[in-house]
């Protein structure tokens, strides 16, 4: 009765997440949208030159990644917001201690339809239309047509920086919210193309992610300050007053092939393709 036990104890041990990882050149990462482009750039490159070795990158949001990282069920978290003291708290409940690295530098872009004749707006114009209380392009000089507002959904770490930035100007007390109309799109990706097609929307992604197809609105801090478009340079000068980091929490301080890749992530060839996926690079 006992080797019955031992073996469906052996049985368990051998299907969990955590123990199929160990000792095997793979791990998985999870979550930014944001990130995900980058971080999929950064593991083709790095399983080249690490034949052996297998990394995995999914999005899902930073949420998702977070959850994951704290759930066992990946190794490497990737965040474009930090993360919470409510997460934190549920991490160390498990056993897990999150380890934050900051591995790049993001501009998050505003953007409208190509055909939208609204190029600048302030910060406190943007807070008003994702809040609703203003509601059609002609209060900004445009058409008069109803403005659709497009928005990451909830889980996802440009959503929280956003609102806490740009909708509650960094303001703890605030309790502002993105209008009820507002579309909860599931991806960066689905933004940019909703607003590709649709003169009246406007959005929010990383600047990664910013093609023809949008127009990236300048922004300027306050009334009467200077407009500036999202670009790599505007956010190493602090010029674009949206920007944030990127970063990758991992259990403890890394080890193994988790070390090796974030030491690739932070090395010479792993800032090149920070620059080259659209980023700005932390490390010179």
């Amino acid at each position: 009765m006992l080797r019955k036990w031992f073996l469906i104890f052996a049985i368990l041990l051998i299907a969990s997440p955590a123990f199929a990882r160990s000792g095997k050149n793979s791990i998985q990462i999870k979550g930014s949208d944001t990130m995900v482009n980058l971080g999929q750039a950064w593991s083709e490159k790095y399983m080249e030159i690490n034949a052996g070795d297998f990394i995995a990158v999914t999005g899902g949001g930073s949420g998702t990644g977070l959850s994951s990282l704290i759930s066992g069920s990946c190794d490497i978290a990737m965040s474009s917001r930090n993360i919470k003291e409510k997460e934190i708290g549920l991490a160390k409940a498990k056993g897990i201690n999150p380890n934050e690295i900051k591995v790049a530098l993001d501009g998050l872009a505003v953007v409208v339809n190509p055909t939208n004749s609204v190029t600048n707006l302030t910060l406190d114009q943007l807070a008003g239309i994702f809040t609703g209380r203003i509601s059609n392009w002609k209060e900004l000089g445009g058409v008069d047509e109803k403005i659709v507002i497009l928005s990451r959904e909830v889980n996802s770490g440009t959503h929280v920086y956003f609102k806490e930035h740009v909708l509650r100007k960094n303001d703890p007390a605030s309790q502002e919210e993105f209008a009820s109309n507002a579309l909860m799109l599931s991806s960066s990706q689905a933004i940019a193309d909703e607003v590709a097609s649709n003169p009246a929307a406007i959005g929010y992604y990383g600047m990664g992610y910013i093609s023809p197809k949008q127009k990236a609105v300048h922004i300027a801090k306050t009334e009467g300050a200077e407009f500036v478009i999202p670009a790599i340079e505007n956010v190493i000068n602090g010029t674009y007053p949206i920007s944030r980091p990127l970063l990758l929490y991992t259990n403890g301080t890394p080890e193994g092939l988790v070390k090796k890749f974030v030491d690739f992530a932070l090395s010479k060839e792993g800032q090149d393709i920070v620059l080259k996926t659209d980023f700005v690079p932390v490390v010179k």
